[in-house]
């Protein structure tokens, strides 16, 4: 039996990676040219995968670029983040059990960093005097850039859900901290990038915060239809199906070329398949999708207030004046300051954004079930 050529539920393989050509190249330039990036756009549109990509092939290509990729996702304190941080910084300048030991004593001025070996000589892990480590934080931020010279390397450093440090106690100052080091750096540069984009923008396109023009921002965009029906139509053909153009082209459609949603039903649409795909197929696999998410959009739903609701329905109408008298009535949304308040929290939930003056779902598959579910609409007109 022969695994699905689709990809999602986790970063896609270097094979599944799709499309991203132009975004890849700029991305690739950019950290070899030293140029901080940060890259926002709404959640599950392949931010992580594009990293894993360009990464991937710095790896191959330069042998005196030293990459490293830290997920942020489960990290709760300043204390964590240092120390993964210097982990993972030291563990990338050398292979060597008794180099990281070595590089442990000779860039630490203050610190004393205590190693204990993991399961296998190819891990370890480190831990610092939390009161210490909060005094001499800048040891630890600095230290790429201080190995860096002394071995004549570079770094490239890839941070995952970076705004999730913006829920660390005390963070203001450390946010501080970490741009008055970062920002001196000519030997490391930064990749930021994380799924929440509202917290993201604000992090690095407020002129009050520290982050403020810390480098090139990157706006992930969708890939293009025509890409997607091209790799759908070969990755088919690779596994032994077949799938015409023209219903390849309704998966992307249907999805309105949101990344994680293409592969899912690229993959449903595909094991349902033997030999030659056609609309029975896509409409089924779709159905199956749907249900497949049902408990998440469920729960979507019963978090969020009864004029949050009501407000989600007027998005799905494509009402556009929601403040005025007519739809406010309509929809039961309150006042105009309930409705620009509701507004803003189901943005900051990712479940609307504003898009060419307009509001929308984010995502195309709770549209379809949202539609359903309140409308009856049909998820395939």
């Amino acid at each position: 039996m022969k695994d699905s050529p689709f990809t999602y539920g986790t970063t896609v393989s270097i094979n599944s990676f799709t499309n991203r050509e132009k975004e890849a190249e700029k991305l690739r330039s950019n950290l070899l040219y030293g140029i901080n990036t940060t890259i926002i756009s709404p959640r599950r549109w392949g931010k992580s995968s594009l990293v894993e990509k360009v990464v991937f092939d710095i790896k191959k290509k330069e042998k005196n670029v030293k990459t490293i990729i830290i997920d942020l996702f489960s990290v709760s304190s300043e204390e964590e983040f240092l120390e993964l941080y210097a982990r993972e910084v030291i563990k990338a300048s050398s292979t060597k059990w008794q180099e990281w030991m070595g590089t442990g004593k000779e860039f630490f001025k203050k610190l004393i960093p205590k190693f204990s070996m993991g399961f296998d000589e190819a891990d370890f892990s480190l831990s610092f005097d939390v009161k210490e480590l909060k005094k001499h934080s800048h040891e630890v931020l600095d230290l790429p850039e201080v190995i860096a010279k002394k071995k004549g390397i570079k770094f490239i450093i890839c941070l995952d859900e970076f705004q999730n440090l913006s829920n660390f106690e005390g963070y203001a100052e450390f946010e501080k901290k970490m741009r008055a080091s970062w920002q001196r750096q000519r030997n490391v540069t930064y990749c930021l990038y994380g799924s929440k984009r509202h917290m993201m923008s604000h992090i690095f396109n407020s002129p009050s915060k520290p982050f403020y023009r810390f480098g090139d921002i990157m706006l992930l965009p969708k890939i293009e239809t025509a890409k997607w029906i091209k790799f759908i139509c070969k990755s088919f053909e690779t596994s032994g199906k077949q799938i015409p153009e023209a219903i390849a082209a309704k998966i992307p459609e249907l999805m309105k070329n949101h990344s994680w949603y293409v592969q899912q039903l690229a993959h449903y649409t595909w094991n349902m398949t033997t030999k030659k795909a056609s609309e029975v197929e896509v409409n089924a696999a779709l159905k199956e999708l749907i249900q497949a998410n049902s408990p998440l959009y469920q729960k979507e739903v019963e978090s969020i207030s009864g004029t949050q609701l009501n407000l989600l329905k007027a998005v799905a109408k494509e009402e556009t004046k929601f403040t005025s008298t007519a739809v406010m009535q309509n929809y039961n949304l309150g006042t105009p300051r309930n409705v620009s308040k509701n507004k803003d929290i189901l943005i900051n939930y990712d479940l609307i954004h504003e898009q060419n003056g307009a509001y929308e779902f984010l995502d195309p598959a709770f549209e379809l079930w949202f539609k359903k579910q309140y409308f009856n609409q049909p998820y395939i007109k």
